[in-house]
């Protein structure tokens, strides 16, 4: 098949990018506009005048926002769980915290999440990764009438530590009685929930299956009335009244995935968020060479950079599963 002019020079770009890390200087060239994956295949970047492929040895790279198995409505790069973890390892990226796309429209979440935590551990149990490289993050959708079950075998059979979402796609508002139900059941096991804003620019969705950014007016006043639950947003563009009232809250996490502008990142890890803002590239939906590229250009000091790209991830990981260790078995129901 003829491949396009921009194509050739996308991957000329990416490989271009790729060499100068290697190289240990600075990438010159500008991200391409967008990130949605088309293809391309190594990094870019050093941040702080060190390259990042030079401290990929030491320096844990954590992907908080990734997804395996396939998007329903056409197919990506890397869409395999086994080729994904190939590909972000070749960026240096040491672990990823990985939902199942099957969450989206399936209605047995119990299926999903076994899928989900059988693929994670076969996948890194392959001679392609450590045993943890893949961190699963199973789905509840509290809008169906067993997600306390999901729930249980989540933390209790898959030894999970966190759940992710989709109020979007499972259409319910986040005033709605079950969810808060869901929010006081998850934070009484001690995990983490990461709420997905978007998954898709509504101009690009299929015109019979549309889904608006949720809304998380609600979400302030919820947190207050639960102020031990610990939420990451996944996909959400900063900006607005109630990302600044979030930003204020200290169980509150952000990834990176739709900061947009070179300076981005910069400004939403030196604001109020700071080190709870933790990377996350929304792959294989998004390249994640264009993510790596955006925090490279932040220019981030050494430190900001190290909790930004994988010391954080790390701690809160650390964090929860010492949490959700504390918790009795049969606690969190309600």
């Amino acid at each position: 098949m003829k491949r396009t002019r921009r194509e050739l020079l996308g991957d000329a770009w990416i490989t271009a990018a790729a060499a100068t890390v290697v190289a240990g200087r600075p990438a010159d060239a500008a991200s391409p506009a967008g990130g949605e994956q088309t293809g391309g295949d190594d990094v870019a970047g050093e941040a702080d005048g060190e390259p990042l492929a030079s401290r990929s040895d030491t320096l844990p790279i954590v992907d908080t926002n990734v997804h395996l198995f396939r998007w329903p409505f056409r197919r990506f790069r890397h869409d395999s769980p086994r080729s994904l973890v190939r590909h972000l390892k070749t960026l240096g990226i040491t672990q990823a915290w990985a939902g199942s796309f099957e969450a989206l429209l399936h209605r047995d979440i119990a299926g999903v999440n076994e899928r989900l935590a059988n693929a994670c551990r076969e996948v890194g149990g392959a001679g392609i990764g450590v045993e943890n490289f893949l961190v699963p993050v199973g789905a509840v959708d509290p809008m169906l009438p067993d997600w306390r079950e999901d729930l249980r075998r989540c933390r209790e059979q898959h030894r999970m530590v966190a759940i992710r979402i989709y109020p979007g796609y499972h259409d319910y508002r986040l005033d709605h009685p079950e969810f808060e139900q869901l929010l006081a059941a998850v934070t009484a096991r001690g995990m983490l929930l990461q709420l997905v804003v978007s998954l898709e620019d509504l101009r690009t969705q299929h015109p019979r299956f549309r889904v608006a950014d949720v809304d998380l007016g609600p979400l302030p006043d919820l947190l207050a009335r639960h102020a031990s639950a610990r939420v990451m947003l996944l996909n959400h563009r900063p900006g607005g009244a109630v990302f600044e009232r979030l930003t204020q809250r200290p169980e509150v996490y952000f990834d990176t995935a739709r900061v947009e502008a070179t300076d981005g990142i910069a400004k939403l890890v030196r604001g109020a968020a700071g080190r709870r803002v933790l990377m996350g590239s929304h792959s294989p939906f998004f390249i994640p060479e264009s993510q790596l590229i955006r925090i490279d250009e932040s220019r981030l000091d050494r430190d900001r950079f190290r909790h930004l790209v994988g010391g954080g991830a790390s701690r809160l990981l650390s964090e929860l599963t010492v949490a959700a260790g504390r918790v009795p078995a049969a606690e969190g129901e309600s």
